[in-house]
């Protein structure tokens, strides 16, 4: 197996068949946004692959002029083989890819007190997923009016850098972007084109 970029005409199979398949659609950057990101270099679809045959992705967000810190910002396995450890592996290969250039971020939504328990039930499987592929919960942030929790593969002495370049990563226009967020403090409310309905941005 292999950890490779996915290019071409094999960004639109993955994009069909893989990532609007495995996310809703309030979820879903658009393609074209994507497209868009990888051309100011920004964005980055990475496949797992055993030969010609795509096993899991995932893709990397980051600024063009400061690659210290890349933010994860989907990952997945294909229907037909997940639970069997590959999405741990994505996650170590990566890690272990950036380790000495730049510094993996990943966001894992909180529990939210009253949601639906089904839901708050994913969000612990998930937290404790990154936990177990040996993942450090450094800081909290926000992003579209929800509380998340960044998880780091080393916690640097200073995390100050770490927390400006990841709010660099989002842009100066997400206000509902608040990184760090204290234990006390509310997220902000969500973007407007989430108020409005619109697909455009429409992943956090």
């Amino acid at each position: 197996m292999e950890l490779r970029p996915v290019t071409g005409g094999a960004l639109r199979d993955w994009y069909d068949q893989e990532l609007t398949q495995a996310f809703p659609p309030n979820e879903c950057k658009p393609l074209a946004d994507i497209k868009a990101l990888m051309d100011q270099g920004r964005y980055e679809v990475w496949g797992l692959f055993d030969g010609e045959t795509l096993l899991g992705y995932a893709t990397l967000w980051m600024e063009p002029g400061d690659k210290s810190c890349i933010l994860l910002d989907y990952l997945g396995v294909t229907a037909a083989r997940r639970n069997g450890g590959l999405g741990s592996q994505i996650v170590r290969m990566l890690a272990e890819r950036l380790a000495g250039k730049s510094l993996l971020l990943i966001e894992a939504e909180r529990p939210v007190e009253g949601d639906d328990p089904a839901e708050n039930a994913l969000r612990r499987r998930r937290l404790a997923f990154y936990e177990r592929c040996g993942l450090i919960p450094a800081y909290d942030m926000a992003t579209c009016g929800m509380r998340f929790t960044t998880f780091l593969p080393e916690r640097p002495a200073d995390l100050a850098p770490v927390m400006a370049l990841h709010k660099a990563i989002y842009g100066p226009v997400r206000t509902d972007v608040k990184v760090p967020l204290g234990p006390d403090e509310l997220p902000p409310g969500p973007p407007a084109w989430m108020e409005k309905g619109e697909t455009e941005w429409s992943v956090c």
